[in-house]
């Protein structure tokens, strides 16, 4: 075990990973990881039922209708829950070292992010930690979208392009910005 230097802002070398932090075994992330960027990756655009068959045999918890591109990616699909007829397009990731609860109808549009893990920049072991990640259902992140740990995008909420969202968002609003704050309310037609 390394000492702790008192000079040091970080010590990386002290890191550790919590006991269970994956919530499976190494051998079984080693295997996702390996199935992910092989089987999965490489599965034509229309076999969406493959890919489905592919998370639940890892643990996800998926609904009916669900689409999800070949170009996701999933750090853990243990820890996943997609809801029925929600579309998770090209380029997601959805770093779920925490858990990840997207509802019914939803939309992450293309090259959004959801990060349910980071690190105590206050700790000098660096400590890592998760927040679950909620998605209520019939939301639409628009591309390009950053969600930190810890948020709840309540129903009917539209994130638009680019924005990175910090804080929780109240249901039925138009939202976007760094961070992404209220702008409108979204009107049912």
């Amino acid at each position: 075990m390394a000492t702790l230097d008192s000079s040091l802002l970080q010590d990386l070398e002290a890191f550790r990973l919590p006991i269970s932090f994956r919530g499976r075994a190494a051998w079984v992330v080693q295997l996702w990881w390996l199935v992910q960027s092989t089987l999965f990756r490489l599965s034509p655009q229309f076999m969406y039922g493959w890919r489905l068959w592919l998370v639940k045999l890892f643990g996800a918890k998926i609904g009916r209708g669900v689409l999800l591109r070949p170009s996701v990616e999933i750090t853990y699909p243990w820890k996943v829950s997609i809801g029925d007829w929600s579309w998770i397009g090209d380029n997601v990731t959805l770093y779920s070292l925490g858990d990840i609860d997207i509802g019914k109808n939803v939309v992450i549009s293309q090259n959004s992010y959801l990060c349910t893990g980071s690190h105590d920049f206050d700790s000098v072991t660096f400590d890592i930690f998760t927040k679950p990640i909620v998605v209520e259902s019939e939301s639409w992140l628009a591309a390009d979208v950053f969600v930190a740990p810890g948020v709840r995008i309540q129903r009917g909420v539209v994130v638009g392009a680019r924005s990175t969202v910090l804080h929780d968002l109240p249901a039925m609003t138009v939202c976007y910005g760094n961070p992404a704050r209220p702008v409108r309310p979204r009107i049912m037609i």
